[in-house]
């Protein structure tokens, strides 16, 4: 139950302070901290990450959601599709999903046209693969639950009667 609860309050904000995360959890920090370890070593923690709005830094990025339909291999489904296509370093994320395609791959690159290569030079060659269709992010309003742009505030002055 306190790994459950760890794990939510992390989630949300993974630089939270231990002693902090203790109070939440109702535990002593020595607790919090061996729970942590051993949800890290079981690879339950995956990782520790930060969500940065690249728009207001000005950095150009590019990401794309690449839909991919594949031959699944004889004997290992999936999975020997996925592995291929996670290897490469320009993939961010890769999911099986339900639907029209089979995987959802997600990368980013510098233009549409470094994004549009890596879809044709590496992504589509890949015997297994049968077809893609490539959607550009044009703008992010919420990601990982956090929403990316200030809500619009209306300028219009209240008039009273």
């Amino acid at each position: 139950m306190m790994e459950e609860k760890i794990l939510n309050y992390i989630e949300k904000n993974s630089r939270i302070d231990l002693h902090e995360l203790a109070v939440l959890v109702d535990a002593d920090e020595a607790s919090v901290m061996n729970a942590l370890e051993e949800l890290e070593s079981k690879n339950i923690i995956c990782g520790y990450h930060t969500l940065i709005n690249w728009d207001k830094v000005g950095v150009e990025k590019v990401t794309a959601l690449i839909e991919v339909r594949v031959t699944p291999q004889r004997g290992m489904g999936f999975d020997k599709v996925a592995e291929h296509i996670y290897h490469y370093p320009e993939v961010n994320a890769l999911y099986l999903i339900s639907g029209g395609f089979d995987f959802m791959v997600i990368i980013e690159g510098k233009t549409l046209r470094e994004v549009s290569e890596f879809v044709s030079a590496k992504l589509s060659p890949l015997e297994s693969i049968l077809s893609t269709k490539t959607n550009f992010i044009l703008k992010k309003y919420k990601d990982h639950g956090t929403v990316m742009q200030a809500g619009h505030k209306d300028e219009r002055a209240l008039i009273l009667p």
